[in-house]
């Protein structure tokens, strides 16, 4: 962005990735005068909170920003594959030049504030503006959660959390325990054992999926049974969805399964939970093989709903094949390591949200923000970007484009009736 920043503005999108993009095209559409401000720079979470080999675990062709599809604007020539993380970077980047999206790199927004009329913005470089609309796409993931257990570790074990990690030639020399078996955990254990490392691995309830059946990628058949259009309100977990675990699977190598059964058979350490660590012992849970179970039973159900799609439309599809486990544990009771055989942690642990910065009363006591699709309960402030904000597909490329439209439209129509300020 070449021109000077503004003193005034209709609205201000909060953050540089792919919800503050798709909300910052939808909102050209509407004649929208805004500006996106990044504190560091666009797609700045997929360059430096992933690591060397990550990538995608949806299609490239589930890549749907407004008006700039992987494989119609982008010209991706794998539509099927799964795009790494440089590639990511490259994608949102072409997004930004070939859209002309607004964007102001390098300044963050250290607090806004709400006088009942504008929104007031303090930013990084020492200015301020204000604003009638606000939209918020940062994101849910704000600020590393590591567990208690990680204070009692002695300092000769290097711990980073999962969006520090890059490669296994950046961690010392030596065993590494990976606690959590979500994307990011089962992911990272994979990379390490591939490259050679001794893994152990704390195995949590986290469900895993299939990634093809009966001749094609799953995802195409979760599209196609609706699974991406079930709404947050229709769901049967309701909003308590927006905190479960997403299931496993890799588009590392042309997308494959994640089996930690397998892993085990070629030398990786499962344990369960980590419970603590105590006078230099860690201490796991005896649930490795209910997670295990637990893991390939929702792996199984998915199956079970496709032959039940296929089943019912008549659709011609080779057999599928079902899963048989390779390996069980040898001992169900908890297991011990002492801290001595153990170099390296990486807590993928997750994040907690950080909205400190809005000092606006449109968050719960949790500091989980209150909103219908997007639509904060204080009038001009929106949410974009969120897991299961309205859909599965809201936190990803897949679902972003769908509630950018709708929020940049309740914006427009809000502001139609709403007085414009005067610079």
């Amino acid at each position: 962005m070449d021109q000077p920043l503004k003193r005034l503005y209709d609205v201000v999108v909060v953050g540089g990735g792919q919800a503050g993009l798709s909300a910052s095209v939808c909102l050209s559409k509407h004649g929208v005068d805004h500006v996106v401000l990044e504190r560091d720079r666009v797609a700045e979470s997929w360059r430096s909170q992933r690591w060397d080999n990550f990538c995608l675990v949806t299609p490239n062709w589930q890549c749907t920003l407004p008006d700039f599809a992987y494989d119609q604007e982008y010209r991706g020539d794998d539509p099927d594959g799964f795009m790494k993380r440089d590639e990511i970077v490259k994608y949102l980047e072409s997004f930004q030049d070939q859209c002309g999206i607004p964007v102001l790199e390098g300044v963050g927004v250290g607090r806004a504030t709400h006088d009942g009329t504008r929104f007031k913005l303090s930013l990084s470089n020492g200015s301020a503006i204000e604003c009638q609309g606000l939209v918020v796409a940062t994101g849910g993931y704000h600020v590393p959660r590591i567990p208690d257990a990680g204070k009692e570790l002695p300092p000769s074990i290097h711990q980073i959390h999962s969006s520090q990690y890059k490669n296994a030639e950046s961690l010392p020399d030596g065993p590494v325990l990976v606690v959590g078996t979500g994307q990011s955990g089962c992911q990272i254990a994979e990379d390490l054992h591939l490259e050679g490392r001794d893994v152990h691995l704390c195995v949590g309830s986290a469900p895993r999926s299939p990634r093809f059946y009966r001749g094609r990628d799953v995802t195409g058949w979760l599209v196609d049974m609706g699974a991406y259009a079930v709404t947050v309100d229709e769901h049967p977990m309701g909003k308590d969805v927006r905190k479960k675990t997403n299931h496993y699977l890799t588009g590392r190598d042309g997308g494959r399964e994640i089996d930690l059964r397998r892993f085990a058979m070629e030398g990786m350490h499962l344990h369960g939970r980590l419970l603590k660590v105590e006078e230099g012992v860690l201490e796991f849970a005896d649930d490795l093989k209910m997670n295990l179970d637990g893991a390939d039973a929702s792996a199984e159900r998915i199956k079970n709903e496709i032959d039940k799609h296929i089943a019912e439309r008549g659709i011609q599809a080779p057999e599928g094949q079902r899963y048989t486990p390779c390996w069980e544990p040898e001992d169900p009771g908890r297991s011990q390591v002492h801290c001595s055989e153990i170099s390296n942690v990486v807590w993928c642990t997750g994040f907690s949200k950080d909205y400190r910065w809005l000092e606006v009363d449109a968050l719960d006591d949790d500091g989980e923000p209150l909103y219908q699709r997007g639509v904060s309960t204080v009038e001009g402030l929106y949410f974009l970007g969120l897991p299961w904000m309205h859909t599965w597909g809201s936190g990803r490329f897949s679902g972003v484009a769908d509630d950018a439209q709708h929020v940049a439209g309740h914006l427009a129509k809000w502001l139609q009736a709403t007085p414009q300020y005067q610079s």
